[in-house]
């Protein structure tokens, strides 16, 4: 009878250890943003039988033995969800066509980042930026004195949510549209905490709501506007104070664009829901139907990371492709056209995209290799490639390869490299570029000279960034 790996206790046909891969080459695992561990590997000298047709990353509490697993089809790969504070060491499997290779050695223990302090700049006319005042700010300006701020995100409604390392979230600017998630519609100068709850992971937030997050059991909650359905609810009634997206406690990833969300689920599944579905398809259900409870894009099980905006959304799957939906006049889907899209799309035949950013107009997306690309409107310089032309398809910025983490806003961008410095382009008007002018620039400037920026984030005419 043909050998097998036992799985649940069952013995998988075809399996065969002696054409199996050998076990991959660990490298350094390093911090990746504010929850997760990005690990380097090498593919085993021994491919087996077969070509390598994945990885599975684990990382291993190294307290409580607690598990996390990410997968990909190249080095590296990032384990997000982990807990700040705690220590984790990773091991790397490598499969083909018979099986699975036996784990990597761990790689170097690493403690994921515990909290630091919150710096935010540009627009202020809500109250945005946190300064107990109404006054922009074209550089950096700390909020308060805390040195505990994990994550941070911001709405495309001039409202602002953090996390800080204790679970707790936080919010303050505008709150008109109940986007504070206050269970009141008076603007905030400051931070003030949203409920008592300490079990938030990260918040964000879009034009119109809905805002929210996901906490730490694996739930979904929205407030705020609720004109076509968008906090999933089964109706259009707007709530400034959370309320819970059904009953599932299986969310994993949520993204809000211009009325409306999306989210990926821990099965790889693909959900969205709101509407305002104007024309453009933006939702990704191949039709122009809004929704008042999610439904789900598609049929597959392999998305790992979505972005959403405007009109637009993107997404990425485990095999490193990049797909996108929604409004295209300015070729802001990157498919080399300017034609609209109701369902996901594939851009070229690539596999080794790993994160993307939809801005309001425009796109970015990272590489496994470390290289930033991006498309769609220019007009402002937002695409960062030295030009003020419009691209439909993607183009390099610059020639690093040590980019980690990426943004995309109103007419803004900007990204984060490995040895945490921070970079920012497109519009300037508020000084939301945070280099001390107001003067609009096409290519990447460093914002200050710091090496300790931990997080950033990029919304409408304001960013932020938290560093150590």
């Amino acid at each position: 009878m043909p050998i097998g790996d036992r799985i649940g206790g069952f013995i998988r046909p075809g399996f065969n250890p002696l054409l199996a891969p050998d076990a991959p080459t660990i490298g350094t695992a390093s911090e990746s943003g504010a929850d997760g561990i990005s690990i380097a590997f090498t593919a085993p000298s021994d491919v087996g039988g077969g070509a390598i047709t994945g990885y599975t990353v684990t990382a291993r509490d190294t307290v409580s033995g607690l598990t996390f697993a990410a997968t990909g089809t190249s080095s590296p790969i990032t384990v997000s969800g982990l807990t700040p504070g705690q220590s984790y060491t990773v091991t790397v499997v490598a499969e083909n066509a018979y099986g699975p290779s036996g784990a990597s050695a761990a790689s170097n223990s690493i403690t994921i980042f515990n909290g630091a302090q919150l710096w935010l700049w540009g627009r202020n006319i809500s109250g945005q930026l946190g300064q107990g005042n109404t006054t922009d700010y074209s550089s950096p300006v700390q909020v308060g004195a805390l040195t505990t701020w994990k994550t941070v995100g911001g709405t495309g409604a001039d409202a602002t949510f953090a996390v800080k390392a204790d679970g707790t979230a936080w919010s303050w600017g505008k709150a008109n549209l109940g986007q504070t998630g206050q269970g009141n519609t008076t603007d905030l100068s400051s931070p003030v905490q949203i409920g008592a709850l300490t079990t938030w992971i990260r918040l964000a937030g879009g034009y119109g709501g809905p805002n929210g997050g996901i906490k730490t059991d694996g739930t979904l909650w929205l407030w705020g506007k609720n004109t076509y359905g968008q906090l999933g609810q089964g109706n259009t009634t707007a709530t400034s104070s959370p309320v819970q997206v059904g009953a599932l406690t299986t969310w994993l990833k949520f993204a809000a664009g211009y009325y409306m969300g999306h989210a990926i689920k821990t099965d790889g599944t693909l959900w969205t829901t709101g509407g305002r579905n104007d024309n453009y398809g933006q939702l990704g259900t191949n039709n122009l139907t809004n929704y008042s409870s999610p439904v789900q894009i598609g049929a597959l099980t392999d998305w790992s990371e979505v972005s959403s905006y405007n009109w637009n959304a993107g997404a990425i799957k485990t095999d490193g492709t990049i797909w996108m939906w929604g409004r295209n006049t300015w070729g802001q889907i990157g498919d080399g056209s300017v034609t609209t899209r109701s369902s996901p799309v594939q851009i070229g035949a690539l596999t080794d995209w790993s994160k993307v950013a939809v801005g309001r107009d425009h796109t970015l997306a990272l590489k496994t290799d470390g290289t930033l690309w991006a498309w769609g409107r220019n007009n402002y310089g937002q695409l960062g490639d030295g030009s003020i032309t419009d691209r439909s398809s993607p183009v390099q910025i610059g020639s690093l390869t040590t980019w980690l983490e990426l943004g995309a806003g109103y007419q803004n961008s900007g990204a984060r490299t490995t040895a945490n410095t921070l970079f920012s382009w497109g519009v300037n008007a508020n000084g939301e570029l945070g280099d001390g002018s107001t003067t609009n620039r096409s290519s990447p400037v460093q914002v200050g000279a710091l090496t300790t920026w931990k997080a950033m984030m990029v919304t409408t005419e304001y960013m932020g960034g938290i560093k150590s």
